[in-house]
């Protein structure tokens, strides 16, 4: 998505930002999610520190619970008949997408939304989502802002007073804050949610069991790699498990981890064991099998659940009139499952001859690698900047290797270009045309090494 230059809703000042004014559940399958979440058209000024989604135009759709619906924000004090110019382009463009079949009766009665909150409210209520759930979702909102706007000496208070109200959704919501000002380009706004971030880790009680859990998971994962290191058999991967049979947290994360390992060999030496122990011994291995059962079978339930989906969006998409496009818009939805199941696709389709689904699969696969290359681009471009000294970029820049291509010079130029025609952050604009050139001689004095190796 193109970033435009928009004045802050707050102090007038111009900002750059994403904007989307139309939302079509028909071609965007993550429509919905990015208007509800907070993500799309998401805003954070560096001069006055406002926060908080853009008020602009929107032109909602959704042709399976056939809901069309436009929202004005009135604070843009628009004269109807100039409303109409903007939101009639979005109208068309929505039903031009879709297919004469789906084209009903609801495409010529389009609803008009008084406010955002409606607007909100009416998507959900067609999800069976009460008022009662957005309103702690906006509550949530306006307690990130506030506590983002604290100063440091008073935010602790601050989060022992909201302690009950700070959860797993806060944490969500918080996180996927501070992902879009990082994707806008709002260092300063990331670091700060970042900050809040880890004091709410530090002083708020679902924070602080989180942090403990995570320590946890943190020390199985280690000690695991360590076992790796020495050469992991069952029996190590077994002592281990029941070295940690008290902690839930370790149990889980271990299971996950080395769930391949635990067969039917492994269990026929756990239930050997079990046999051969005694009184309180027994009576652990007994329940760390029930366990480790329960465990296992959660996590097969949980990949086949994953497969089935994975091969449903594959089927989709290779049906798709439009690849490319239905491709990309699926991107956040895919993951491992989905390279399993194109890996098996593509290997049914060579054995049958099928050239035109392999020539499909291959522009499916061609997509997702581009997006993870720049996905990857994006965090060590992030890695550099906070890197503390030029020592610890040069040692980044070597831990990259081939990683510093034509297409991270392609990203970072683009980067550069953005930054500095909002001309909101020298500093920022500064740090990466240095981190350019020191790229550039890496990347200068790696291919030197190279041609004297030859």
């Amino acid at each position: 998505m193109p970033k435009t230059t928009a004045p802050c809703p707050n102090c007038r000042q111009p900002i750059t930002l994403e904007l989307t004014r139309l939302f079509d559940m028909n071609t965007d399958p993550q429509a919905k999610q990015k208007l509800l979440s907070g993500q799309a058209n998401y805003f954070s000024c560096p001069i006055c520190k406002a926060q908080g989604i853009y008020p602009t135009p929107v032109v909602y759709h959704d042709p399976d619970k056939e809901l069309l619906l436009t929202y004005f924000p009135p604070e843009a004090n628009v004269p109807q008949h100039e409303q109409e110019k903007i939101i009639g382009p979005l109208i068309k463009k929505a039903v031009d997408n879709l297919p004469a079949e789906k084209r009903k009766g609801y495409i010529f009665r389009p609803q008009t939304m008084l406010s955002q909150q409606h607007l909100f409210e009416r998507i959900l209520e067609a999800d069976g989502v009460t008022p009662e759930m957005l309103k702690a979702q906006q509550e949530q909102l306006n307690l990130i802002q506030s506590l983002a706007m604290a100063k440091p000496d008073v935010l602790p208070e601050l989060i022992k007073q909201n302690d009950a109200k700070i959860n797993e959704e806060f944490f969500t919501m918080l996180s996927r804050l501070g992902q879009v000002s990082a994707s806008n380009g709002d260092q300063q706004g990331a670091q700060t949610l970042a900050n809040l971030q880890k004091s709410l880790l530090e002083h708020s009680t679902f924070g602080k069991k989180a942090a403990e859990e995570a320590r946890q998971a943190r020390e199985a994962i280690e000690e695991l790699q360590n076992l790796s290191k020495a050469g992991l058999t069952r029996e190590s991967l077994l002592n281990l498990l029941i070295k940690h049979a008290d902690s839930e947290i370790k149990l889980s994360t271990l299971t996950a981890m080395a769930r391949s390992g635990m067969d039917y060999d492994f269990f026929a030496l756990l239930t050997a064991k079990l046999e051969g122990a005694q009184g309180e011994d027994k009576q652990k291995l007994g329940n760390l099998r029930e366990k480790l059962l329960q465990l296992t079978q959660e996590i097969d339930a949980e990949l086949k659940a994953e497969l089935a989906e994975a091969q449903k969006m594959l089927d989709e998409l290779l049906k798709s009139d439009k690849l490319e496009e239905a491709t990309q818009a699926a991107l956040p939805k895919m993951n491992q499952a989905f390279g399993d199941v194109i890996n098996a696709e593509a290997q049914k389709a060579q054995e049958a001859h099928d050239e035109a689904k392999l020539k499909k699969l291959a522009s499916i696969v061609s997509i997702l690698q581009s997006a993870s290359a720049s996905g990857a681009y994006v965090q060590l471009i992030e890695m550099l900047l906070q890197a503390k000294d030029d020592t610890a970029r040069k040692e980044i820049y070597a831990q990259a290797g081939e990683s510093i291509s034509d297409e991270f010079f392609s990203m970072l130029a683009n980067l550069v270009d953005q930054v500095e025609k909002s001309k909101q952050q020298p500093d920022l604009a500064e740090k990466l045309k240095v981190i350019s050139k020191e790229a550039l001689r890496f990347s200068m004095e790696q291919n030197l090494r190279k041609e004297n190796a030859v």
